[in-house]
């Protein structure tokens, strides 16, 4: 007996040592497991109200097993409490209010028993070792790792990185890659999660992030920060661009990351399955960064827009192929290279643009100012756009003007303000024949203008505004424009232009920023507030004011 109890001990202390090895997980954690299993089968047995305990020496295996009772002078709970009485038997000495120990014989666990124990051990140590995957991976977000392909499964790759395993999501693997299991795989760990299956991790191919790891391994100078990849864009498996800057003047980013005969550059393009990267050197310098960024194609000129976070770049007519792009690609990498919405157009374009609108602003002046079409346009010329330039801009400007005096400058003021006035009046008409109400009119910031676009919006009451987030009111619309050649069976190239726009706020237009947007709707909320009552003072305190007086 005493040998088949001492087998027992050994195998426990064997099968928890080898649990723990398997799974890379503390032993004191399978062993715990083990005790939660057999405290388990043994309220089965001697009933489960019992409060019974095990304890498993992790060295010897010798098991104990008892049952905690309470001491009380009136037992209510047979199960848990024994009166003084028997509990002098159990332990002399003791008093009522203490816990004691009852000891308890081993039970033999039966298939039942057992198969009960085996399902409590495995669920405890799952858990330890989703925990230990997690606390492992955590930190490791951002890092490239290696893995073998376990299997695909509705398009999505399992990977095996050998302590836990990763998931490569359809639309973040490389298009026209055909994953096969048993491949050694390169990925980018995008974010892990804790999940009730246990922790996600969640790899990449396709993000640009990727690509720059890669290029950290093959580039040293990188790696070392003496070369930094200030920005990357990919369209996976055809091509992709990378803006580098070199922190050493002696050193040439673009050469470094190509390498001798295209070594470097060809090792990144091998593991991203033929992917074609432009490296261009990166420029604090926009309109430089946009000309580079548009490589091959040769740039005339650009056009900035800061406030609307938007370029014009103007071609060659020969180039407008190649700036664009097949299918908008070159264009489209450029522009998420820089961060800003980039339109392509032709010198013959810009041109005829160009004299649109020096007509347009031309007429305008001639109508407005009355004065004839020869003045107008000296006024275009001279760079003026806008009545409201004409009008508060200073005198001696406008006199400095070639054929102008101050007679005339006083003139064109004084018609400019004249005419603001008019535009004014009939938006105000407008406005109000929409139903605005002239309460929001003492809004700081909006203009008449602005209130027309919110009654043709529906926005005609101080609670109508009021109602608005600030974002649902100033938010700009998003505009994204792209130029392509689209060619047919038997019709020649032609360029066409594809625009979409995201709805803004209302206002939007307006370029109105955060801080006047909150104080317009602060404002229309005012009145909210005015017709709440004033908290009368309390007996107490109305006692104390009068004795202070």
């Amino acid at each position: 007996m005493a040998s088949t109890i001492s087998a027992n001990r050994a195998e426990l202390i064997a099968i928890a040592n080898a649990v723990a090895t398997e799974k890379m997980i503390d032993k004191s954690i399978v062993i715990e497991a083990m005790e939660e299993a057999i405290q388990k089968s043994a309220r089965n047995r001697y009933g489960a109200e019992n409060d019974i305990r095990a304890k498993l020496d992790p060295r010897t295996g010798d098991l104990r097993l008892w049952r905690v009772v309470e001491v009380v002078e009136v037992v209510e709970d047979y199960f848990k409490q024994v009166d003084l009485k028997a509990a002098e038997k159990l332990q002399p000495g003791a008093t009522v209010g203490d816990f004691i120990v009852d000891p308890l014989p081993p039970v033999d666990l039966g298939r039942i028993d057992a198969q009960s124990a085996k399902q409590v051990i495995f669920q405890k140590v799952r858990d330890a070792e989703r925990d230990r995957q997690y606390d492992e991976f955590k930190d490791r977000a951002g890092e490239v790792i290696t893995g073998v392909i376990k299997s695909v499964e509705f398009g999505h790759v399992i990977v095996n990185l050998g302590r836990a395993e990763g998931v490569i999501r359809r639309d973040q693997q490389i298009p026209r890659e055909v994953p096969r299991v048993g491949e050694r795989v390169r990925a980018w760990i995008m974010k892990v999660e804790r999940q009730n299956r246990g922790p996600q991790i969640f790899l990449s191919r396709a993000h640009p992030e990727f690509m720059k790891k890669l290029f950290a391994q093959e580039v040293p100078e990188i790696y070392d920060g003496i070369i930094e990849i200030k920005a990357a864009a990919r369209d996976p498996g055809s091509r992709a661009k990378i803006g580098v800057i070199s922190r050493d003047s002696s050193i040439d980013p673009v050469g470094a990351c190509v390498g001798m005969k295209g070594s470097r550059v060809q090792a990144v393009v091998q593991e991203l399955q033929g992917e074609k990267i432009d490296i261009i050197p990166w420029s604090e310098d926009t309109a430089t960064f946009v000309v580079n960024a548009l490589q091959p194609a040769t740039v005339s000129r650009v056009v900035i827009d800061e406030e609307e976070s938007r370029i014009e770049v103007v071609v060659p007519d020969d180039q407008l192929s190649l700036a664009i792009g097949r299918r908008g690609q070159n264009v489209r990498l450029a522009s998420s290279l820089t961060g800003s919405a980039i339109d392509i157009m032709t010198e013959a374009e810009a041109s005829e643009k160009r004299q649109k609108e020096f007509a347009e602003r031309s007429k305008m002046f001639e109508e407005e100012l009355d004065v004839d079409e020869t003045l107008s346009q000296l006024l275009v010329a001279e760079g003026f756009t806008e009545l409201e330039e004409v009008a508060y801009i200073d005198l001696a400007e406008i006199a400095a003007i070639e054929g102008f005096d101050e007679e005339l400058g006083e003139e064109l003021q004084s018609r400019a303000l004249e005419a603001i006035e008019r535009r004014e009046e009939a938006l105000r008409e407008q406005r109000r024949g929409l139903g605005v109400e002239d309460a929001l009119a003492e809004l700081p910031h909006l203009t008449e203008a602005m209130l027309v676009v919110l009654g043709k919006a529906g926005i005609k009451t101080l609670d109508d505004l009021a109602d608005l987030a600030t974002d649902e009111l100033i938010a700009k619309k998003r505009v994204e424009q792209r130029r392509r050649n689209d060619k047919g069976p038997r019709e020649k190239s032609e360029q066409r232009s594809e625009r979409t726009e995201d709805k803004g706020g209302v206002l939007g237009e307006f370029g109105l920023n955060e801080e006047q947007g909150n104080e317009i709707i602060m404002a229309a909320r005012a009145h909210w507030f005015e017709d709440e009552p004033a908290v009368e003072p309390s007996s107490e305190e109305a006692a104390h004011a009068e004795s202070s007086q």
